[in-house]
């Protein structure tokens, strides 16, 4: 059965026609052609496909589109411009945290969501807000030095 859903993705109003069954991260690559939110595991438990759903840190694999209808989707796609990078993308590059890159984006957004919550989280929260995505270069110390690092203001 299809359904017409819309998503207010990155700012932007989009109004699809997607089958009930279809996941919101094949909707985001597949419809939407935002490829930065990438697909692993497909069953929740990387955190490669992490996005910002109403505010809160999914993992759109396991949301079914139309369960995102009428709701705000952040990407990693609506971070940053052209005039210049997201402070939570500019550290993950100074504290080298980007190394393959596969995780990143789901890194970023998971930790653009505690910072949006929590602008001064500490090491500890920073781990337990990243439990769910997995990264296979960095060894996490980077990564987590890289939110730490992010100043107030940029959290938003």
């Amino acid at each position: 059965m299809m359904k017409n859903i819309t998503l207010y993705v990155n700012g932007d109003k989009k109004e699809l026609f997607v089958p009930s069954h279809k996941m919101l991260l094949d909707v985001i690559r597949e419809d939407l052609h935002l490829t930065g939110t990438n697909k692993g595991c497909d069953s929740g438990d990387c955190g490669a496909c992490i996005v910002i759903l109403d505010g809160k840190s999914v993992n759109s694999c396991l949301v079914l589109a139309v369960d995102a209808d009428g709701k705000e989707l952040l990407t990693i796609e609506g971070l940053g411009n052209q005039e210049g990078l997201h402070p939570l993308q500019q550290a993950f590059m100074e504290k080298g945290a980007v190394q393959c890159g596969f995780c990143t984006s789901g890194m970023i957004m998971a930790s653009k969501a505690l910072l949006d919550n929590n602008p001064l989280p500490t090491e500890e929260e920073v781990r337990t807000a990243l439990t769910g995505n997995l990264c296979r270069c960095t060894g996490y110390i980077s990564i987590v030095e890289a939110v730490l690092s992010v100043p107030v203001e940029g959290g938003k």
